[in-house]
């Protein structure tokens, strides 16, 4: 018998529910911050271009990337909660 056998279905979905909160805490500070370095929303970022506006710099263009898995993140996170809770 395996480890995750002997550990009651509840209790893995009590651990896999904090760890995503977790996660989803992390994404949407990560979010937080960069809407308030660029003043605007990652939509808005896109939109209006906002790297190439910058000259691509390493900088700007890391922070696209950074910011872009942070949304993604929040909307994965989101989902795996909502499944879990369903269950």
């Amino acid at each position: 018998m395996s480890i995750l056998e002997k550990i009651p279905k509840e209790e893995l979905k009590d651990i896999l529910l904090r760890e995503y909160r977790r996660r989803l805490l992390l994404y949407k500070m990560v979010d937080e911050k960069m809407q308030k370095k660029y003043n605007m929303s990652f939509e808005e970022f896109e939109k209006r271009r906002i790297v190439e506006e910058k000259g691509y710099s390493w900088e700007v263009e890391s922070d696209a990337m950074e910011w872009e898995h942070a949304i993604e993140g929040i909307r994965y996170m989101q989902e795996k909660i909502e499944e879990l809770k369903s269950e």
